[in-house]
């Protein structure tokens, strides 16, 4: 059986912020925090072959133009 690995967030609540350990199967999922009740969306894995500039044009375009 595989390791599950465990994900731990802050809660976004600003008079909680406490941290949570939630297993890796629940990033995209909406969970409660336990404390305060606040629902926190867990973040899906980002992409590595998506470039994070997303907004930046390339600098090819910018010389061609």
């Amino acid at each position: 059986m595989s390791e599950a690995r465990v994900i731990r967030i802050m809660c976004p609540n600003l008079g909680c912020q406490r941290i949570l350990a939630v297993p890796s199967h629940a990033r995209g999922k909406l969970v409660r925090c336990r404390s305060c009740t606040t629902n926190i969306r867990i973040p899906v894995m980002r992409d590595p072959a998506i470039p994070r500039n997303l907004g930046l044009k390339d600098e090819s375009a910018i010389d061609a133009a």
